[in-house]
């Protein structure tokens, strides 16, 4: 389903003809919600960098939400790097001036990470982590709407419905196959996607 298709069908649900803004808005209050709720392989990015020798901070990409990993690259072998909080990395390494291999991370502010210990060397680094993916407002189409229309039609309603002010049975009726849609796309993004993984705390649920 694309853009075109899915404002079709959201205004033949509602028998409702909503401005563009109001539409546009719909959707991506219903990606948002998806894409908060399911960790699906399309919402997740790579990049490649550097750590900087003598520099414990390392910058953050623009669209980043949340990271799933971060690695070194220490003599041709990837080192995973911990995360803790700030107040640990401090406690433990008290003096930047202590410089070694990074083991641990965490997130100082919302556009730079604090590496401990301070880096020795420059070494090559990965970044795994969520964003946001084009919203199918801007680009036409999206993972979501190729695959996995449902979720994203009956997520839409309930925003739209919501706006109306509708009738609560209908809005129930939406939100339970909205939940059908959801249960099936968590099945796949955190479970068939995903069944096995390096560290225990990631979402996993088990196939069924």
């Amino acid at each position: 389903m694309n853009y075109t298709q899915l404002v079709a069908e959201i205004q033949s649900y509602t028998e409702n003809q909503f401005t563009t803004t109001d539409i546009n808005t719909f959707i991506d209050e219903a990606e948002q919600r998806i894409y908060n709720s399911v960790q699906i392989p399309a919402i997740r990015k790579n990049v490649t960098g550097n750590v900087s020798s003598e520099n414990q901070y390392l910058s953050i990409p623009d669209d980043w939400l949340a990271t799933f990993s971060l690695a070194v690259v220490n003599s041709g072998e990837y080192q995973y790097l911990l995360n803790k909080d700030v107040n640990f990395i401090r406690a433990a390494y008290p003096s930047s001036s202590y410089k070694a291999v990074p083991e641990y991370y965490a997130v100082f502010d919302q556009n730079t990470f604090i590496l401990g210990p301070t880096p020795n060397t420059n070494y090559a680094a990965e970044l795994h982590y969520f964003y946001y993916p084009a919203s199918i407002v801007t680009a036409g189409t999206s993972w979501i709407g190729d695959n996995f229309d449902s979720v994203l039609l009956y997520g839409s309603l309930l925003e739209a419905y919501t706006y109306m002010k509708g009738e609560p049975d209908v809005y129930a009726a939406y939100q339970k196959r909205y939940d059908e849609a959801m249960s099936l796309l968590k099945q796949l993004g955190d479970a068939k996607d995903r069944q096995d993984a390096y560290r225990s705390g990631q979402v996993r649920y088990p196939v069924r």
